[in-house]
């Protein structure tokens, strides 16, 4: 079960490091070529995406340092599991109000769900052995 926990939590690191990256550094191009939507240069809009990206950036960091600090791995799983869980769920309750996304916003739920219930299965676990 390690190993498995291992690979969780670096996928999901590392998919939060990456965004977080991308969208703080250009939002503009990183939004319209992974998700299809087109960003105005509007200095509000902008700051908040910015923000979204930062806290993805130390989430991603903080589940980063669970697989190499074994103290923090039920912190990361727990942050994982909220952060790609509440995507999602915020996605789904979109869905509903607002109608069917982008392909590239489909795929991401997907990603979402599967890395939120696999952090979520990890964080049981883990609850178990204490």
């Amino acid at each position: 079960m390690e190993i498995i926990r291992i690979v969780i939590l670096t996928l999901s690191a590392l998919m939060l490091v990456f965004v977080g990256i991308m969208r703080l550094s250009n939002p503009i191009k990183t939004y319209l070529k992974s998700s299809g939507i087109r960003l105005e240069n509007d200095t509000s809009l902008l700051n908040e995406m910015r923000g979204v990206a930062a806290v993805m950036l130390c989430a991603g960091i903080i589940i980063l340092l669970g697989t190499f600090i074994e103290k923090l791995t039920f912190n990361s799983h727990l942050v994982a599991s909220l952060i790609f869980l509440g995507f999602a769920i915020g996605r789904l309750i979109s869905l509903k109000a607002d109608g069917k996304p982008s392909k590239q916003i489909t795929q991401g739920i997907l990603f979402e769900i599967i890395l939120g219930v696999a952090n979520a299965f990890c964080l049981i676990n883990v609850l178990g052995q204490v």
